[in-house]
């Protein structure tokens, strides 16, 4: 999904201001990890973790997925989905776009199907 304009803007960057935040799509990039993971690979607790995960998650940069760990627990591991976020200055204003993974996966689909001749 794509977002733009000012007030989303606005919060995006608000969110990426935070050092917290930034760590933890850095790490997250990487595969999916655990809020304890993160939270060592972070240098943050817990409690800073999911705060921070449960903010990039409303802005739609973190995904939350359930997995089953090898004790047969359910856990939760979350995985950066922010792609590319471009800024551009027109206009007087600053503008944002963003490209999820998803976004990406679905293009390249497309992309493929044409190349195929699918419909």
């Amino acid at each position: 999904m794509q977002h733009e304009g000012q007030t989303n803007s606005a919060a995006i960057f608000q969110v990426l201001a935070d050092d917290y935040a930034r760590r933890i799509l850095v790490a997250a990039d990487q595969g999916p990890m655990t809020a304890k993971a993160l939270s060592e690979a972070c240098d943050a607790s817990l409690t800073t973790v999911y705060r921070r995960c449960s903010m990039l998650q409303e802005h739609d940069l973190l995904e939350e997925r359930t997995s089953v760990g090898p004790d047969g627990t359910h856990r939760s591991e979350f995985e950066t989905v922010l792609e590319e976020l471009h800024v551009d200055l027109s206009g007087g204003e600053l503008s944002l776009t963003m490209e999820t993974r998803d976004e990406l996966a679905d293009n390249f689909t497309a992309l493929w199907d044409g190349l195929r001749g699918d419909k």
